[in-house]
């Protein structure tokens, strides 16, 4: 497999500037925004150019207590082989909770939680992995995600934990260093110790992106420019492995193209900069549309170059440590870092640096009952973020609140995309109401049903109170609904429901 460069995240909102961009060598679009059968012209334009495409999963949920689910991992290899693609990616998360295995309603978390670093939750990703692995046509990487919030009583640190997935499945690694700064403000894990102990040779690519901080708390939002502790992070890691690629995300308040060129001109300089000198690549900002490729790495045979490894693999290794100074806007050029700053949060414990003695085979619960284990604890967080159910034992109650109003945030924002004549219909009371409702009301069927869902509730409700607002919203809920809208019987139902609790 040929490396992949330098690269962005195509999204529909800067098509025509990621096809405009120069020195452009790979795209990553979400799976789960495209069709096997029907690409946008973009993509397939950028595809004759030999634009290498990897589609980026965000729904399977491999961290999940269930097994994933064969329609989803066909829709993902369907994908993979209309868009040529030399690998897919996925997360290391869980995205839903419940169902049969722990008889109780299914919830829908509408973005990526973190796995608990346990034996029994290893152990159930291990064989979601190879079941996944068994379904595609083409390698899987996984990808570190950031989080809010951490796990009481965990068995293994990060790198433990990620070098013990690659060593059982031969999976590789999409290493997302601003996930690392993310994790670093928030739950205080160090970022040296984390690559420290990964097994690099595993490496398939590395994410980049921005984030802001609020209140103590860093926010993952892929909305602002990359600050200057992601870049150090990314020189680290380019200082001790090669990354075979490395691609700038963006997914919302996206800039004019010549920013974009600027960061990536800022991650092309630190790439550069960072390798050592048998190594470092002779790269220049690309300035048109036909400048060379922006990578060019120059042989060092006294030191070891990552593997592009498939299935079945074993591998294992290391990385420097990191700086983390002050986070600012990224530039065209990479400054000097500064003095890294001490925290000024209290961030949740880190695990310990010492994995727990790994279960002999014989005192090891059967997968079945580590599934169930593992699906009774991650339902009972997934309930206290979209349910209102009471907080988890060990957990910090603060930031759960923290991450619970993440969610509700940014599901009011993605159910305004896929359905924005909601918030034309409602004006300034979309939001307000929409987080009213969502704060008792997980979502279980995915955004557009959730879209549908509120509209209800505003109807049964007798809202809003505008009746030409509410004629509005009772049409657009009739042609989507396929039903006649609620009336007085429906509306006395839902609040007997309500009152008895099943509502």
């Amino acid at each position: 497999m040929k490396e992949l460069g330098v690269g962005i995240g195509w999204r529909p909102e800067i098509a025509d500037a990621v096809e405009a961009l120069p020195g452009v060598d790979w795209v990553e679009v979400v799976a789960e925004n495209v069709c096997a059968d029907h690409l946008p012209d973009s993509l397939a334009r950028l595809r004759a150019r030999g634009v290498t495409v990897v589609p980026h999963g965000v729904s399977l949920g491999l961290g999940g207590a269930d097994r994933p689910d064969a329609g989803r991992l066909a829709a993902l290899a369907a994908k993979a082989e209309a868009l040529g693609a030399p690998l897919v990616t996925e997360h290391i998360a869980f995205v839903r909770a419940g169902g049969p295995l722990t008889a109780t309603p299914l919830l829908e978390a509408g973005h990526l939680l973190p796995v608990p670093r346990t034996w029994d939750a290893l152990d159930v990703l291990c064989e979601n992995v190879r079941i996944a692995q068994d379904a595609l046509p083409v390698p899987l990487a996984l990808e570190n995600i950031a989080a809010l919030v951490s796990w009481p009583g965990e068995e293994l640190t990060e790198g433990q934990f990620l070098t013990e997935l690659v060593e059982r499945t031969g999976v590789r690694l999409l290493i997302d260093v601003a996930n690392l700064h993310t994790n670093r403000i928030n739950r205080g894990e160090d970022p040296a110790e984390a690559l420290s102990a990964l097994p690099v040779e595993a490496l398939a690519y590395v994410h980049v992106a921005g984030g802001v901080e609020r209140d103590g708390v860093w926010h993952d939002t892929h909305a602002h420019p990359v600050p200057r502790p992601v870049l150090d992070i990314l020189a680290d890691l380019a200082s001790r492995v090669s990354p075979p690629g490395v691609l700038l995300e963006r997914d919302d308040r996206f800039p004019a193209q010549e920013e974009l060129a600027a960061e990536l001109d800022a991650i092309r300089t630190t790439l550069a900069t960072a390798a050592p000198a048998a190594e470092r690549a002779v790269v220049a900002p690309a300035t048109s549309a036909t400048a060379e490729p922006a990578v060019a790495t120059v042989e060092a045979p006294a030191r070891p170059r990552p593997l592009l490894i498939g299935a079945g693999a074993r591998v294992s290794g290391g990385v420097m440590p990191v700086r983390s100074p002050e986070p600012v806007p990224a530039q065209a050029s990479a400054p000097a870092p500064a003095p890294a700053p001490a925290l000024t949060t209290a961030p949740a414990p880190a695990p310990a640096t010492a994995p727990a003695a790994r279960p002999s085979p014989d005192a090891r619960p059967s997968l079945d009952a580590a599934r169930q284990r593992v699906g009774v604890a991650e339902v009972a967080l997934l309930s206290a973020l979209v349910a209102g159910t009471p907080a988890p034992e060990g957990f910090d109650v603060r930031r759960l609140g923290v991450q619970r109003r993440a969610l509700a945030a940014k599901r009011a924002d993605v159910v305004a995309k896929v359905a924005p004549e909601l918030p034309e219909i409602l004006g300034e009371g979309y939001r307000p109401a929409f987080l009213s409702y969502a704060r008792n009301r997980p979502m279980t069927d995915g955004y557009r049903h959730d879209a549908l869902d509120f509209a209800e509730g505003l109807l049964i409700a007798g809202r809003p109170e505008d009746p030409a607002a509410r004629r509005l919203l009772t049409d657009w809920w009739r042609e989507r609904a396929g039903v006649r809208p609620p009336g007085p019987a429906a509306r006395l139902g839902h609040r007997i429901r309500t009152a008895l609790g099943r509502g």
